[in-house]
């Protein structure tokens, strides 16, 4: 088990020597779990740093999969209900005609919901972010002093994040890993630049229950992995 970065940086020297490693897990948490194993990091999901003032992010190389910062419901109260009822659709999922509404929203461009001729986006204000459609402004919303509290509370520690080539698939896919980053200082007004240019995206995931109301599954806040160093003031490369 480490717990300096100096402790770190010289066992992840010995990990890249290793050349191409199996990953301990199919999917894509294998290659958290196969770092935590080569370092000797227990495995856990508590909010508290790996190892020393350090948590520990690893991310493949040139990947397109997405990682969820947070979540959060917008506002007001029950506006994910008004939203799956205005712009939500049919699914085969349900046994029912109830709509359930799942689309990934960005402030880039428009985002098309099923079969509705309706789309949605993200809209930055001074003080909010909005959900818009393509025929009105909505009264959705994140409070950008909440959002921020939220993030300053989650990524309160300093961070390490290890970067790997990657071949192959699910358990046979492999790792290289060949570097690695000192990040800390999280940067709100990187997190709304990165949503205006459509590198943060939201997740709505709203469902319904068996007899129809709505099930909110958590609106989500995403970036790809490769890119969530960019929430950061510092970033040093340490490997």
């Amino acid at each position: 088990m480490i717990n300096t970065l100096e402790e770190f940086i010289a066992c992840y020297k010995e990990i890249k020597q290793q050349g191409w490693i199996r990953t301990h897990r199919s999917g894509p948490t294998g290659i958290g779990k196969t770092l935590e194993d080569l370092l000797g990091i227990p495995e856990n999901n508590l909010h508290e740093p790996d190892f020393g003032d350090y948590e520990l992010k690893s991310c493949r190389i040139g990947s397109n999969s997405m990682l969820t910062l947070f979540t959060q419901t917008p506002q007001p109260p029950r506006a994910n209900s008004y939203l799956r009822e205005k712009y939500g659709y049919s699914s085969d999922a349900y046994d029912n005609d109830e709509k359930v509404l799942h689309a990934t929203l960005t402030a880039s461009r428009y985002t098309s919901i099923a079969n509705t001729s309706k789309s949605l986006k993200i809209t930055c204000s001074s003080d909010k972010i909005f959900i818009s459609s393509n025929t009105e402004d909505e009264d959705v919303y994140w409070n950008k002093n909440e959002l921020e509290k939220s993030f300053n509370k989650k990524y309160k520690n300093k961070f390490v994040y290890a970067k790997a080539l990657c071949r192959g698939t699910r358990d046979s896919e492999e790792f290289l890993f060949t570097e690695a980053y000192e990040v800390s200082g999280f940067s709100y007004d990187s997190f709304i630049r990165l949503l205006e240019e459509g590198k943060i995206y939201v997740d709505l995931r709203i469902g319904q229950y068996p007899d129809g109301r709505t099930h909110d599954h958590g609106t989500g806040f995403r970036i790809r992995e490769e890119d969530q160093n960019l929430l950061f003031t510092i970033n040093r490369k340490i490997v």
